[in-house]
């Protein structure tokens, strides 16, 4: 399966995830949804958030331009909002998949897909 079809197949037909796209862990776009114009450099931003969560806390998270109040994260997960519409990112050891939601999908119904794609690529290396 190429990074598009995880895109298009797995994320966005699930339809808990509107916009999406998995990057490298140096910020290169490895595959998005067509109406997704996130830049490497906010991908990079993202990934220092992972380690650094004051980063996103004091500024939020942007994707597409669109600035994100981050509300929470780990070493795997952040998660960010605004309004009804919200950000489920997860971290691999190569890859970070990136997502938006919007009502009246809820934050869990995002986060459940994200993450099983996550453990899934995990478990093949990525």
């Amino acid at each position: 399966m190429s990074w598009q079809d995880y895109v298009d197949n797995q994320l966005l037909a699930s339809k808990c995830v509107s916009k999406a796209a998995i990057a490298g862990h140096d910020g290169g776009i490895w595959a998005k949804s067509d109406n997704f114009e996130v830049t490497k450099e906010e991908i990079a931003k993202l990934l220092q958030g992972f380690d650094k969560p004051d980063i996103l806390a004091n500024g939020g998270v942007t994707l597409a331009g669109q600035r994100y109040i981050y509300l929470s994260g780990t070493d795997r997960v952040i998660r960010a909002k605004l309004g009804r519409n919200g950000v489920h990112c997860m971290k691999t050891a190569q890859a970070v998949i990136v997502s938006i939601y919007e009502d009246p999908v809820q934050p869990q119904q995002a986060a459940s897909i994200v993450e099983k794609l996550g453990d899934y690529l995990i478990t093949c290396g990525y």
